[in-house]
């Protein structure tokens, strides 16, 4: 059962991440709700709006914790500074880039930070979405583009909204754990979006020795 607090807490990371979409329907769209019920509960109605795997859902998708811990505050590290500026480059001239480094240096905790306060990025947790048919469906999902339709539709629908918004960006983190042709389609996509989009991968050893592999 989720209780009333709980809800409450979704409900202030829902709206803490509208501003990074242009639209309530796009929001609403990432969070796997609809338009409907998404105004409901911006206006605060709890009971009855979504089931409760709704919103155990909606609360994964945003970080939201089901248990009482103390939430993580960011420290401004070399790494954090260092990473949070290649980010903002990346995103404001729709270049790409690779991160290859250290494991625990806070490579995720800086990626997320930096797509909670940045309209039109987002988060990809590779390692979950491992084939080419969940990665490009996701990264449409995150953007609030139908991820269910046709593979070809939503792929193409995915490179006309990238190609008509200001300044995207995609952080693929955990990028070693992609298979072959998901890196394949990674190409295509970034071939179709040149200038448009902003691309930013990162991991440790397991994109570490995906590169050495490919370079011998």
């Amino acid at each position: 059962m989720i209780t009333t607090e709980i809800k409450n807490k979704i409900m202030a990371a829902i709206s803490a991440a509208r501003r990074n979409y242009p639209s309530d329907a796009k929001h609403a769209s990432s969070l796997g709700i609809t338009t409907s019920v998404y105004s409901a509960v911006k206006n605060g109605q709890t009971d009855r709006v979504l089931s409760d795997s709704n919103w155990i859902s909606i609360a994964r998708k945003l970080g939201v914790s089901l248990r009482g811990e103390i939430e993580w505050k960011a420290a401004n590290t070399p790494a954090f500074q260092y990473i949070t500026a290649q980010l903002e480059l990346c995103q404001q001239s729709s270049l790409s880039g690779i991160l290859c480094d250290l494991p625990n240096i806070g490579k995720t905790f800086t990626a997320r930070c930096y797509v909670q306060n940045h309209r039109n990025a987002v988060y990809i947790d590779c390692s979950q979405v491992k084939t080419k048919l969940k990665l490009i469906r996701k990264i449409a999902a995150e953007f609030g583009v139908d991820a269910k339709g046709r593979y070809a539709d939503v792929y193409d629908d995915l490179v006309y909204y990238l190609r008509g918004i200001d300044n995207p960006l995609v952080i693929l983190d955990e990028a070693g754990d992609l298979q072959y042709e998901a890196f394949l389609e990674l190409k295509a996509l970034w071939n179709a979006t040149e200038r448009c989009c902003g691309w930013y991968m990162m991991g440790a050893d397991g994109l570490k020795e995906k590169i050495n592999r490919s370079i011998e």
